[in-house]
């Protein structure tokens, strides 16, 4: 039905597309709008973010109004996906704080057509994944020598980022946050963890493409990222690299175990004992990743725990529709759940935060559509023997599975640096599943 309103559409503009300028480029200007969506997020506002990405989503829906056999087509993941968008206007319309409702929904449907957008627009230019991958490892690598200097400088904390009520003086650590707005480690780090991943991917895919020297640059990117994430302090973070990791090694086992057993297993072992030294001569680092395990003894940790309660508590009194999407939605009815002294903003958990925010059904579509793109992209990079392409999924796919792990901990994945670049790493996933 919609490829039939498309055609017809199409064809009454037919004249006006070919003989203009504006739409004749318009492909130029839809990806010069989604770099400088990446380029943005390392110091412009939310607000500014969204609105350049909504330039990316107003250009799309003139290009496939207006340019010959464009079409929309829907993947099995997509199908999830597209459920999951429904429900949440359904939590709208039920939403008891309708008016704050729909400024979360605004912002969940700006990232959901940027999504879309970037759909359209890499299913006929693949050639421009690597350059957008490359904008977005950029952006990452600026924020890393950002806080790499900032480690040095020692800059002050802007708010409690850590409790250092049991710590020794040289186990407290200088939390960078880079210039990502607002100033938040936590922010950095899950930043880091969803854009790291295509800074290695980069390596990979130049190594292959035998440019060594491009290889090499974009390798040195990300051990300089991969280190300044450390210097984040973000424990979810730590978890999240820990992710990336075991999928690096996971995927260049398909090419190295075979013919290249010992190099394989050498750097494997390299990488822990590194990680080793790191947690052993490093008073901070180590406190701040034993801290994890100190359960309620850290105060963060029990915040945490008394935010997932009451969370819980609000998901049992709203479980079919949920409370309706957006933050601020979420704090004035967290209001009505929680222990004094303990406001917050989400509920530190994506999942949790999809259950409470628009009730069961969503968060089983959510899961839905996560489990069937995991799914079909290890198929693919099991059996595809087009190694650039594998390369290309399998950083998408870590990235996704790192911003998901650090979100179990975390309310950072809701912000517009995190989700831009997360969705435009399901969007590449899925133009080659």
């Amino acid at each position: 039905m919609f490829n039939g309103i498309l055609k017809f559409t199409q064809s009454k503009t037919k004249f006006l597309y070919e003989n203009s300028l504006f739409l004749q480029n318009i492909d130029k200007l839809i990806f010069l709008s989604i770099i400088f969506v990446f380029l943005a997020s390392t110091c412009m506002s939310s607000d500014v973010i969204g609105f350049i990405a909504l330039i990316t989503v107003f250009l799309t829906f003139v290009k496939i109004l207006t340019k010959p056999d464009q079409t929309i087509s829907v993947k099995t993941f997509e199908l999830w996906l597209l459920i999951y968008f429904m429900l949440v206007i359904v939590s709208l319309a039920g939403s008891t704080l309708f008016h704050l409702s729909l400024k979360g929904f605004f912002k969940t449907f700006t990232y959901m057509t940027f999504y879309f957008s970037m759909v359209q627009y890499l299913k006929e230019n693949k050639s421009k994944i690597p350059y957008i991958l490359g904008t977005i490892g950029l952006s990452i690598s600026f924020e890393a020598v950002v806080g790499f200097l900032q480690n040095f400088a020692h800059v002050e904390e802007i708010s409690t980022w850590q409790d250092v009520s049991k710590l020794n003086p040289e186990e407290v650590m200088t939390r960078v946050y880079g210039t990502l707005k607002p100033y938040n480690p936590n922010l950095l780090g899950g930043y880091f963890v969803a854009g790291i991943p295509a800074l290695y991917g980069l390596a990979a895919y130049y190594f292959e493409d035998k440019k060594f020297k491009v290889s090499l640059v974009w390798l040195i990117c990300a051990l300089l990222s991969s280190v300044t994430l450390f210097l984040t302090g973000c424990r979810g973070s730590y978890m999240g690299m820990m992710v990336i990791m075991l999928g690096i090694f996971a995927v260049s086992a398909k090419y190295l175990w075979q013919n290249y057993k010992q190099i394989y297993l050498s750097i494997v072992a390299a990488v822990v004992v590194f990680a080793t030294a790191a947690l052993m001569f490093v008073s901070s680092l180590r406190a701040r990743v034993l801290s994890i395990f100190a359960m309620r003894q850290d105060s963060s940790n029990s915040f945490r725990f008394n935010v997932y309660n009451s969370s819980i508590e609000m998901f049992k009194d709203n479980w079919l529709l949920g409370i309706g999407v957006g933050n601020q939605n979420f704090r004035e009815i967290y209001g009505l759940y929680m222990k004094t002294g303990f406001d917050a903003l989400s509920a530190y958990n994506i999942f949790l935060e999809i259950a409470v925010e628009s009730g069961v059904f969503a968060l089983i579509a959510f899961l839905g559509f996560l489990v069937t793109l995991i799914k079909n992209a290890v198929k693919f990079i099991l059996k595809s023997s087009d190694t650039k392409a594998v390369i290309l999924v399998a950083a998408c796919i870590i990235s996704v599975c790192g911003v998901c792990i650090h979100g179990m901990v975390d309310t950072v994945f809701f912000r517009p640096q995190i989700q831009f670049v997360f969705w435009t790493m399901v969007a590449i996933a899925g133009v080659y599943l």
